[in-house]
């Protein structure tokens, strides 16, 4: 690579041609210059010698009539189209020919040598003739004229051509990349198809940037191969792409493994699609790795495959398909496995359908026969009652976990089923901790006891084994799946462009709060206290009250909201008319949302008028006929059986599945003139619209729950460079602690000590609180068989137990022991076991009973807290009446757009300089004026260094004076005359600071003089005082109107903020060290371009960059 890295301006693509294929000789490739090869004409693209060299190498019976047979079938082999023909032989590479003999036994005959790739023992060699062709000029006829083509490199194996590789002048700044792509995927389907019919590989490079894909791959998804070896660290060095491409995919074993396994085709019958895709680089490691795990996991019994943490838009269900058939087709020698059959649990009905919709068509590539979705728990039974191997069933966790119309835990015992969950245990294990009540058909109240996932699991599969799949991983994830055995981050997916950045603009809607009401409603809630509501019941509403939801609802602020979304949304789209962008708008609850729809439905009423495609766009009559009329804008939400009449109507009823159905469909038809959803729960995740440009958040979102939100918007798309997430309710913290957690390295798994100390701690309180039940029969709690209606009315008869205990017991805390109630000592350890239980629940490892027993201790908890109260004023009724009071408290203010909002005065304005004015102390007036200075020159800090270093220094000068004078006051001066020379020592030192109070006004002022920004005025003067500093010129100063100018110098600093800017839009900048480390960079390239300093100076580079680093860490 040394050559390449040492070119000159007379670099030229023969030169990098030759460094290309030296690289290539060094892993194993053999050179054969294209003129040499032999052929009959120019037409042929297959090299006749080495092809029946290989078939008589590995088969020494077949006479040479017979290879040439062989060899005239493979090249003149022809189908229906193009892309048949191109999957008919890619077929016969992978799996042989079949070819009948003089002898008349039918058998196969391989064409490329896979068997040494399986010898883990590395006895068989290989067989194979690798080569590797430049130049080579093959012949076409364009309107009866004969007319050449010539690739510049192809990769042989066998005398078949599998690779083409299109190079560009690395020297050459307008030789691109995807002048390269347009020549295979235009120019040569167009003129030599015949080539490419054997070609499923597909490789571009400038010497820069070296991408892979197949023939039929879209631009946009060629991808870079940034790994040799799953633990390699990624270097983002230059060249360093072309070097990883060739070593970590064109090592000629690599090369055989990644073409026989992980090129997907579709079923033959969807040719049609023409869709053939290569796997890009985290995939092939994760499938790789996860076999691995897997086959460990399946001749250990552990269970526990492992869990992939694969970013949200990477690929994950295609990843699990290249799994799939490594387990199908690379485990035959292992007995435990062999052919297994492969579950596919999702958490929603949105997930199945996509995963089917990929699955279905691929019964050749997964090889594992039958491809279907499940119904039931009973139908699976049965599926797999009928086969001892193969198959792959979807199902959802619903139907998975649905016992009510079987009781039967067990669905098979076979030891080759493997399961995949993809997200499957976050849905299960929100909901597996704890007694789910209902009513039974003579509305009798009946409790039953749950169980963790992975018990659900285990109980129907017990000698499976299970996979998790997860974008956002939580603790309870690797406790059902176990370690994670590799990761792919959103940081790492946007690096390597497979999804696109997110830019965060935050929005805030602020609302005020009518302090009287406030008080209104703290009367109300003492006098419910009075009436006998319990303490419990007060907190609910109070929670519930203060939450965002109600003051979301509020319907000015609803209005605003809507004014504000659609002038931003109608402006975006202004801008980039011949772009389609489609925006999602995520509201808190679904009555905020349809209320928000009403205000848009007022406001904007041509947003309603219903038509299939929207004014200028073109569309076939064919596309229309697909669309059908729809408004602008829309909301889907689930329908809820309280839901008011309109709301009800609006969402379909009954119907209401149908019609999200049908939305579904119609938001993902690019052209339809539905461009706007509103949403709440519905299509947050698994749902994949590359067009989808805007999210408009005004829900509180945090963890995982925010990370599927946003990643909405990162799906690639024509012409897209960036998602965007509109904030308006400020979710800016909750989002960088989430890119923490799922954007880079960290981890939430638990570690086993975690889990061990929770299960001890668990079962100490388990067992203190089954000391307290010393005297009450426990017995029907642990009875599995017990009806759950009889069991309710004992939690209802144990709840009563705890309730009438007079017995008082010693409980430790802060300030020592006290004696407590029963009740009090009770609901202490239940909370004490609940927060172990949480922790240690979801492996699966507690026993049935003292699961069963933990939730109905909690249970009976839930019991107390409602018995506690005397009368009937609830937390429901509580609300009712608070709602009200807080609707009339809320005064709606304005949408903001906001970098950072502060609740601290502004000391330069007139009202603090009144304020201070008020205050009639002389010394305290100084002291308050000194702390706020100190603060404003603070914060000033946080955008100019240069400028707050300086005031700072004249505050200490001020200060050190003030304290100097104090000093030498003499002890023998006395009374009056002290106490005026206190007052003038005083007033001097306020005099001082109100002069730098006037200067600093000024000099954050100057910037509107100057003719830049607050910001850019920041940089401007870290330059000048460098320049300063440093003695050497940089353009000239003029005075203009009483203010000095360098031109120079200001173009400079908004250069370097606009830089800043670019970078700081993408929300997870700051935890990506990739992202500043190249912010950092084209901040030099952007200096040294405009020749500042003169002479290379790394101390005025160093400056400048912690100026950069300065405004980075506190304006991110």
């Amino acid at each position: 690579m040394a050559k390449l890295q040492e070119y000159n301006g007379l670099f030229c693509e023969s030169e990098f041609e030759c460094a290309f294929i030296a690289f290539l000789q060094d892993e194993g490739w053999e050179y054969l210059l294209g003129n040499n090869v032999k052929r009959v004409n120019k037409r042929d693209v297959l090299i006749e010698d080495d092809f029946k060299e290989f078939i008589a190498r590995t088969n020494p019976d077949l006479e040479e009539d017979e290879i040439t047979q062989i060899f005239n079938n493979v090249r003149l082999v022809g189908s229906e189209s193009d892309f048949t023909t191109l999957h008919k032989i890619y077929t016969w590479m992978v799996d042989g020919i079949q070819y009948t003999p003089k002898n008349g036994i039918t058998r196969i005959i391989p064409l490329i040598d896979f068997e040494y790739l399986d010898d883990k023992e590395k006895t068989k060699p290989s067989k194979n003739i690798y080569r590797v062709v430049n130049q080579l000029t093959i012949e076409y006829t364009d309107n009866g004229q004969n007319k050449n083509r010539r690739p510049d490199v192809i990769l042989y194996v066998n005398g078949m051509p599998l690779c083409i590789i299109e190079l560009k002048n690395p020297a050459d700044p307008n030789a691109t990349i995807f002048d390269a792509w347009e020549q295979i995927n235009i120019r040569y389907w167009r003129d030599i198809p015949h080539l490419l019919h054997y070609c499923p590989l597909a490789c571009i490079s400038d010497g820069v940037k070296t991408r892979l894909g197949t023939v039929r791959t879209p631009y946009e998804h060629f991808y870079a191969w940034r790994r040799v070896n799953h633990d390699d660290k990624i270097s983002t060095l230059p060249f360093a792409e072309t070097q990883t491409m060739i070593k970590g995919v064109y090592e000629p074993n690599r090369f055989l493994e990644i073409f026989r396994d992980y090129i997907y085709f579709q079923d033959s019958i969807y040719d049609r699609d023409e869709k053939e895709i290569v796997c890009r680089y985290p995939q092939f490691f994760a499938a790789r790795l996860l076999k691995e795990s897997i086959v460990n996991s399946v001749e250990t019994g552990s269970g526990k495959g492992g869990t992939y943490f694969g970013a949200t838009g990477c690929g994950k269900t295609y990843t699990m398909a290249f799994l799939a058939r490594q387990l199908a087709l690379r485990c035959t020698n292992i007995p435990q496995i062999g052919s297994p059959t492969i579950i596919l649990i999702v958490d929603r009905e949105e997930l199945q359908k996509q995963g089917a919709k990929l699955f279905t068509k691929s019964k050749e590539f997964l090889n594992l026969g039958e491809v279907s979705i499940v119904k039931s728990r009973e139908k699976l039974r049965q599926e797999l009652g009928a086969r001892q191997s193969g198959g792959f069933y979807i199902c959802t966790i619903q139907k998975f976990c649905d016992r009510k119309d079987d009781k039967i835990g067990l669905i098979n015992e076979r030891q080759n089923i493997i399961c995949f969950s993809d997200e499957a245990h976050r849905t299960q294990i929100e909901h597996a901790k704890e007694i789910k009540f209902s009513k039974d058909t003579d509305e009798n109240m009946k409790a039953l006891i749950s169980k963790p996932y992975a018990k659900v699991l285990k109980e129907a599969f017990p000698n499976a084994t299970f996979v998790g799949f997860t974008g956002t991983p939580i603790a309870e994830t690797y406790q059902t799946f176990g370690d994670e055995i590799d990761r792919y981050t959103m940081d790492q997916a946007v690096a390597d462009g497979l999804t696109v950045p997110i830019k965060y603009h935050p929005r805030i809607a602020k609302v005020l709060l009518d302090q009287s009401k406030v008080k209104e409603i703290e009367d109300y809630y003492k006098k419910c206290a009075d009436d006998g509501a319990t303490e419990e019941d007060i907190a609910a509403s109070k929670s519930a009250m203060s939450s965002m939801e109600v003051i979301l609802g509020e319907s000015s602020r609803l209005e605003r909201l809507a004014v504000d979304i659609h002038d931003h949304y109608v402006s975006a789209c202004n801008n980039e008319p011949d772009r389609i962008q489609k925006a999602m708008i995520v509201c808190s609850k679904r009555e905020i949302a349809y209320d928000l729809l009403q205000k848009f439905k007022e406001k904007y009423p041509e947003w309603f008028e219903e038509k299939k495609i929207p004014d200028g766009i073109c569309a076939t009559q064919e596309e229309l006929n697909e669309l059908k009329p729809m408004p602008c804008i829309a909301m889907v939400a689930s329908v809820g059986s309280n839901d008011k009449k309109d709301m009800y109507d609006y969402l379909g009823g009954t119907r209401n599945d149908k019609r999200s159905e049908e939305l579904d469909a119609l938001f993902k038809k690019e052209k339809s003139n539905f461009r706007i959803v509103i949403v709440v729960d519905m299509w947050i995740t698994g749902f994949d619209v590359p067009s989808l440009t805007y999210l408009y958040n005004d829900k509180p979102l945090k963890k995982h729950l925010l990370i599927q939100t946003i990643s909405r918007v990162n799906r690639k798309y024509p012409g897209k460079e960036y998602g965007m997430v509109i904030d308006y309710i400020g979710i800016r913290d909750n989002m960088r602690e989430a890119m923490k957690i799922y954007g880079g390295d960290s981890s939430v798994a638990p570690n086993a000590d975690d889990v061990e100390q929770a299960t001890k701690i668990f079962r100490e309180n388990l067992e203190i609180l089954k000391n307290l039940f010393g005297d009450y029969d426990l017995s029907p709690f642990l009875n599995p068989q017990c009806d759950p209606a009889t069991r309710y009315r004992l939690l209802a008869k144990a709840a009563e137990f705890v309730f009438v205990s007079t017995q008082e017991l010693k409980t430790e805390g802060r300030n020592g022991s006290k004696k407590v109630s029963f009740k009090t000592y009770f609901l202490k350890t239940v909370k004490r076991m609940r927060t172990a239980f949480d922790v240690c629940q979801p492996s699966g490892e507690l026993g049935e009973e003292e699961s069963a027993l933990a939730q109905c201790f909690m249970a009976i908890a839930g019991f107390v807290r409602k018995m506690s109260g005397t009368s009937e004023v609830d937390t429901e009724t509580m609300n009712i009446v608070v709602s009200k009071m807080v609707e009339e408290a809320l005064k709606y203010n304005r949408v903001e757009s906001i970098l950072e909002s502060s609740e601290e005065e502004d000391i330069f304005s007139p009202e603090y300089f009144e304020k201070l004015s008020d205050v009639k102390m002389p010394a305290t007036k100084l002291e308050l004026l000194v702390k706020m200075l100190r603060k404003q020159i603070k914060e000033y800090g946080k955008v100019n260094q240069v400028a707050s270093k300086t005031f700072q220094e004249l505050l200490e000068k001020t200060l050190e004076e003030y304290n100097e004078r104090r000093k030498h006051l003499s002890e023998e001066e006395a009374g009056e005359t002290q106490e005026k020379a206190s007052e003038d020592i005083i007033k001097t030192a306020t005099e001082q600071a109100l002069s730098i109070l006037s200067q600093m006004n000024e000099s954050r002022e100057s910037f509107r003089k100057i003719g830049l920004t607050f910001e850019e005025k920041a940089f401007y003067d870290i330059l000048i005082a460098l320049r300063n500093q440093h003695n050497f010129e940089y353009g000239t100063d003029k005075e203009v109107n009483g203010v000095v100018i360098n031109d120079k110098c200001k173009s400079l600093a908004q250069k370097v903020k606009e830089i800043i800017d670019i970078k700081s839009s993408f929300t997870d900048w700051l935890n990506n060290q990739n992202v500043r480390n190249n912010l950092k960079f084209e901040i030099k390239m952007c200096l040294v371009k405009n020749g500042y300093p003169p002479q290379y100076s790394p101390e005025v580079f160093n400056k400048v960059m912690e100026q950069v680093e300065n405004f980075e860490e506190n304006n991110a």
